[in-house]
């Protein structure tokens, strides 16, 4: 693992039960990633007054082209002038981008990952003062054969309104790197197969209008152009045991 900053997240999930998720080594360090940014991001919900929620990405990540691991780092902000009360913020992943594991957070179950989805997480941030920030280290794999995208939205402890969501943004590069160590990618751009036959990618733009989300009852729901989907989470997400 990289050394960025670990956080202690306070509070928990509303169901007791954790799963255990192994730790993964990566190549990539987070001093690899560069700047942050909240491209394919929007404000969904209204927010209590005076609480500004974002979200970042970094702007570049780093797969190893041997072992398909890459390291990401999701923050989640205050921008506003008034604490933020209970929030959480899930990590959700598309196509060919799995997370593996968000330290400090739980695994969201199979039946409640939104369709379309492959994997996910949600982190108890508990409150977050004016101005005050939490990150969180996110292991991956990314299957450079296929498009991929990862999704950030940031709920209230109960799930019951997303105040912000960035993604489903993808991670990609129009020049693979297949011989190469690693292959850098880009925030926000659509990723071009490395393999044979690649010009066939699987469809992940504005065609699927509507992405239920299983048993929790909520929809990533697609928003035009930008190709930015807003989840909103009716009841709380189960954790496995």
């Amino acid at each position: 693992m990289s050394s960025r900053r670990r956080t202690t997240i306070a509070g928990s999930l509303v169901a007791a039960s954790f799963s255990a998720v192994m730790i993964l080594p990566f190549t990539a360090a987070a001093d690899d990633e560069g700047p942050q940014s909240s491209k394919g991001g929007k404000a969904v919900d209204e927010a209590p007054a005076g609480v500004e929620l974002t979200t970042t990405l970094p702007e570049k990540i780093s797969v190893d082209n041997a072992s398909q691991e890459t390291a990401i780092t999701a923050t989640v902000k205050n921008e506003g002038t008034e604490e933020s009360g209970e929030i959480r913020l899930l990590v959700v992943g598309f196509d060919g981008l799995t997370v593996n594991n968000v330290q400090g957070c739980s695994k969201i179950a199979e039946g409640d990952l939104p369709e379309g989805s492959n994997s996910g997480f949600a982190c108890a941030v508990d409150n977050l003062a004016a101005g005050d920030s939490k990150s969180y280290d996110v292991d991956a794999t990314y299957d450079l054969s296929k498009t991929g995208k990862i999704c950030l939205p940031v709920q209230t402890a109960s799930g019951d309104k997303t105040y912000w969501q960035q993604g489903p943004v993808p991670f990609g590069t129009t020049n693979p790197s297949p011989n190469a160590p690693a292959t850098p990618l880009l925030l926000g751009t659509d990723n071009q197969p490395v393999a044979p036959g690649g010009d066939e990618l699987p469809k992940t733009g504005a065609e699927r209008d509507v992405l239920p989300l299983g048993a929790a009852g909520a929809a990533l729901i697609a928003a035009g152009a930008a190709g930015l989907w807003w989840s909103q989470f009716r009841r709380p997400v189960r954790q496995e045991s």
